[in-house]
């Protein structure tokens, strides 16, 4: 019986996802484990796998946005009625993709991507993904010999080369994005602008962080942490090491001690309860091209610096990469945003549902201190803390950053 593919959520948080690339056509046949499409989801590229044997009997969505749970293809044994089947899931109503009798075959040659790596030369079949992988790594996709249909170039293939094994091209191309629309205006009375497509991962910090803003009551609370200590901790420590700690490292493994001490801080809001959490996972926020990831880091309190900074570099490389998986970036119970690395003295966050409380840490800042009366030069760090009123009030905060600025203003205690 033909068996119906839906669109799955490849995320906790994804509510849609971007078919940007099918690499198997109508009349292929397909093995479990096969891939069949790319996917944009809201946090990564994604393969999206067969679960079935059969024949790809029909594409329903070539490309573009498809809702969680909405029918995009059959598969199926050759000759076998898919429209009896797609109409028998709609009729049940269990999706709300329609699909229409009279257009039964417009999915039967769906243009294979291709990429081409120069002005000369053949043309190179290669999946949007792997194309993009390939372009970031600087690999030149010529040099690679393609697993998937028909010899066309696919993730795996590109995962195996290093770009020093690869040969640059001679002449570069550039090609101008699909979803990108540029209008330049000639009279120099009108100005020039681009206009871009927004992504799915866009689109999803767009929603999940105007839902946050404006139905958590937001407050915000600041302290000015003298660094001292901690610069010189973290000299000593990276003095006879080969691992570098950062003062991300320290303010992570810092802000998992204190969780521990103030479970009230370390909770998720869920509509009609509160969770307070007994493990400590923290979310750390990471930049991307297309937007902000959370990568999370496990049991933080029971990690020394020494792998937390290994496991942020590891996760951090994934995220630009676009290759974390969902399960990395799910189960924070409270979350850090660190942009001191950019210049940012101070600055306030939004909260990252469910958490409770977000993080802001500015830079580290040379300036005039006073200290037994006297005036001397001095390195301080402010931090600001985002609190849900719903789940935590001004005093619980308050007594958290106490905490916070204690450790590191005194890390030692962090090597007990």
């Amino acid at each position: 019986m033909a068996e119906i593919i839906r669109m799955p959520r490849m995320s906790d948080t994804m509510e849609e996802g971007n078919i940007i690339g099918w690499l198997k056509k109508v009349g292929d046949k397909v093995e479990p484990g096969e891939t069949l499409a790319e996917v944009e989801t809201d946090k990564a590229t994604m393969e999206l796998d067969a679960f079935v044997e059969g024949t790809l009997l029909y594409i329903a969505v070539p490309e573009g946005t498809v809702a969680i749970d909405g029918i995009i293809a059959v598969i199926g044994q050759p000759g076998e009625d898919w429209q009896a089947a797609v109409n028998g899931a709609v009729a049940t109503g269990s999706s709300t993709t329609t699909i229409s009798a009279a257009e039964p075959n417009k999915q039967d040659n769906i243009p294979t991507p291709i990429v081409s790596d120069s002005n000369e030369g053949p043309r190179i079949k290669a999946s949007p993904l792997a194309k993009s992988m390939a372009k970031e790594s600087g690999i030149n996709l010529g040099q690679i010999q393609g697993s998937g249909e028909g010899g066309r170039i696919v993730r795996k293939d590109v995962m195996g080369v290093k770009p020093d094994e690869a040969i640059a091209p001679t002449v570069a191309k550039t090609v101008a994005a699909p979803t990108q629309v540029v209008s330049l205006q000639t009279n120099a009375t009108e100005s020039s602008y681009e206009d871009k497509t927004v992504s799915q991962m866009r689109k999803t910090i767009a929603r999940r962080l105007s839902e946050s803003k404006f139905t958590a009551p937001h407050f915000y609370l600041s302290v000015e942490i003298d660094m001292e200590r901690a610069m010189e901790v973290r000299e000593q420590l990276n003095q006879n090491s080969d691992v570098r700690i950062s003062y991300n490292d320290l303010v992570i493994r810092s802000v998992a001690s204190a969780l521990k001490k103030h479970a009230v801080i370390n909770a998720s809001w869920l509509g009609d309860r509160i969770r307070y959490n007994h493990e400590v996972h923290i979310g750390v926020a990471v930049a991307v091209e297309d937007g902000l990831l959370v990568p999370v880091i496990k049991h933080a309190d029971r990690k020394t610096l020494s792998q937390i900074n290994g496991e942020v570099k590891m996760l951090a490389g994934k995220a630009k990469d676009k290759k974390l998986q969902p399960d990395e970036m799910q189960g924070n119970t409270f979350t850090i945003s660190n942009l001191g690395m950019f210049g940012i003295e101070e600055f306030t966050a939004i909260i990252n549902p469910p958490d409770a409380c977000i993080l802001a840490v500015g830079g580290i800042i040379q300036k005039p201190v006073v200290k037994n009366g006297q005036i001397v030069v001095g390195n301080t760090m402010k931090v600001t803390l985002s609190c849900d009123h719903r789940v935590v009030d001004g005093a619980s905060g308050a007594q958290f950053l106490q905490t916070l600025k204690s450790i590191l203003e005194e890390p030692l205690l962090l090597l007990k």
